[in-house]
């Protein structure tokens, strides 16, 4: 099938049609992103030819040889962690000339993931980044090429083998947060989390090891989502428990929810329940009373990941992984334990 010649410029669409393949196998010859048969891959040339294809950002690049696209997989680019991560990335990268393209992943499910995959791999990629920091991500890591330097950021004990790490020490934290409130005499200490998710995070395994060292046996997770009314409906729980003086939040949105349903229901913090969130978000030092949280530093996290991909992109195979450990800021929703008088309902 033969394209006819008009005054417009050509698109990829058109090389695809004469070519005889998809949009996708244009995009995989043009960046070398994906290997392509030799068949197709001289289709594809011999049609970018015959109509004088030349986006002009691509061929320039293709003319140069060089690379300065990455791309990065995330399964939220609006939750803080990720945003303030994202942020320190696209900083470092563009100050080193580098530009950036964010590829959303809805889910862990295999045709999302490869649909993510196909819109960034169209690009002229220099390197990768995977923020780690669910299921999706692993995902991600799972299916990439591996012919793109690749490197992936995350606050689990372990990595993905075969890729550097830049690691927020979640584990260290909390084990410190829960230590902090056991210090004050709380006789055990319960975990507010984003479950299943956090049965897989540092921060989890930490307050659990934490509790299990003291010889106290964990109590069962206030299983909460994203969503700060769920950490409004546990708050309505603890309220209702006077058996619970002490929790320990997977993020300041459930904390700041919890602490609210808590106070709605006559219950003071930290007289009668200490609160400790996690993430430091910039609302936590003006709730009331101020939020005592642990404060992982996410724009570190992106800064020591794009440093990562550069020793990969200098040509170093053996690139160490990169760890921090977040900081335990103490405000006023702590304090020491007290008897609880009950339900104030």
């Amino acid at each position: 099938m033969r394209v006819t010649k008009d005054s417009r410029q050509p698109v990829i669409a058109d090389v695809a049609r004469l070519a005889g393949v998809s949009v996708p196998t244009v995009s995989r010859v043009l960046t070398g992103n994906i290997p392509v048969s030799e068949e197709k891959r001289e289709r594809v040339l011999a049609a970018i030819e015959e109509l004088n294809y030349r986006p002009s950002s691509l061929a320039r690049a293709l003319k140069s040889g060089e690379r300065t696209m990455i791309a990065i997989f995330a399964s939220s680019t609006s939750a803080y962690g990720y945003a303030v991560t994202l942020a320190g990335i696209e900083e470092v990268a563009q100050a080193a000339g580098f530009s950036v393209v964010i590829s959303a992943v809805k889910s862990p499910d295999t045709a999302d993931v490869s649909a993510a995959l196909e819109v960034a791999l169209q690009q002229q990629l220099a390197g990768i980044i995977v923020l780690d920091f669910d299921p999706s991500a692993a995902e991600v890591l799972r299916q990439l090429p591996k012919n793109i330097p690749t490197v992936a950021a995350s606050g689990f004990p372990k990595g993905q083998p075969g890729f550097p790490y830049a690691f927020i020490d979640e584990y260290a934290a909390g084990r410190e947060a829960t230590q902090h409130l056991l210090r004050l005499g709380h006789k055990t200490v319960y975990h507010l989390g984003l479950y299943p998710l956090t049965q897989f995070s540092g921060r989890y395994q930490g307050w659990h090891d934490a509790l299990t060292e003291a010889g106290i046996t964990p109590p069962p997770v206030l299983e909460a989502s994203r969503a700060p009314r769920s950490g409004y409906e546990q708050g309505l729980r603890i309220a209702a428990d006077p058996g619970i003086t002490a929790v320990f939040c997977s993020n300041d949105g459930l904390a700041a929810a919890a602490l609210r349903a808590l106070l709605e229901r006559g219950v003071r913090v930290p007289d009668d329940v200490s609160i400790i969130g996690w993430d430091n978000q910039p609302f936590s030092e003006f709730t009331w009373p101020s939020l005592s949280t642990v404060a992982p530093d996410f724009k570190d996290l992106g800064v020591r990941t794009f440093g990562l991909l550069q020793q990969r992109l200098a040509g170093s195979d053996a690139v160490p992984d990169s760890t921090a450990a977040p900081v335990l800021l103490e405000r006023e929703s702590t304090g020491p334990a007290r008897v609880r008088d009950g339900n104030r309902d």
